[in-house]
């Protein structure tokens, strides 16, 4: 019975001690609950405060508190700490996004706009800004907020199963994101970013998909040529 008594409050001690050392900077997860992704995240947040000074936490939340908005919720929890601190929060059944600093002089470091446009690339940037700017700020507002790195992937269909998948890797592609931006502003090397190589991917895919349209036009404008200078 000692034992069993000694051997149960081992265990205790152990799930809390890692519940208390993996819930940093991924401060909430009602959503994904995967332990890669928790490593993952609070390796990066951690190294990013040790050269910054600057916290950046991700809240992954399943619903808001009634009657609260994202940004509500999101000052309530800066209230808790005192240091420079960027909340990067989610919430599942309310479809929403923000990110909030408890101090205004922190967006300088990183642009909120771009990382939460909906636009993923440059060319989608100019093709929106072409349909839906209504002046030349408008224009040039749109196409430099372009490249988001969160809500085109939320938009992105999932397959049966997929959407805890869906959720941590935009999710974490934001952070990431904000973390490399924050880290070039300050001018600091981070060893376990891994944004170079993940946006390196995104650039071959972007290049591969445009190849693949302007090839298609060229035989278009082809075809229709030959077919003109034939009737000639």
């Amino acid at each position: 019975m000692k034992f069993f008594n000694r051997g149960l409050y081992a265990l205790i001690l152990t799930i809390f001690f890692q519940t208390t050392l993996f819930a940093e900077y991924l401060y909430k997860d009602e959503v994904i609950h995967n332990p890669s992704f928790n490593i993952e995240v609070e390796k990066l947040g951690k190294e990013l405060y040790e050269k910054t000074g600057i916290s950046l936490r991700l809240l992954m939340l399943k619903e808001l508190p009634h009657d609260m908005t994202i940004v509500e919720y999101e000052k309530e929890i800066l209230k808790e700490f005192n240091s420079p601190t960027i909340l990067l929060t989610f919430s599942e059944m309310n479809a929403k996004v923000d990110i909030l600093a408890n101090d205004s002089s922190l967006y300088k470091y990183f642009n909120k706009k771009q990382v939460l446009s909906p636009v993923a690339s440059l060319v989608q940037g100019y093709m929106v800004a072409v349909l839906y700017a209504r002046s030349w700020d408008d224009f040039v507002e749109m196409t430099q907020n372009s490249g988001g790195t969160i809500l085109p992937l939320l938009a992105g269909k999932a397959k049966k199963g997929e959407l805890l998948g869906k959720y941590s890797g935009s999710m974490f592609n934001g952070y990431v994101d904000i973390v490399e931006q924050i880290a070039e502003s300050k001018n600091v090397h981070l060893d376990n970013s891994v944004g170079n190589a993940n946006k390196n991917s995104i650039l071959v895919v972007k290049l591969i998909f445009y190849g693949i349209i302007i090839f298609s036009l060229l035989m278009y404008l082809k075809r229709k040529y030959f077919v003109k200078k034939e009737r000639i």
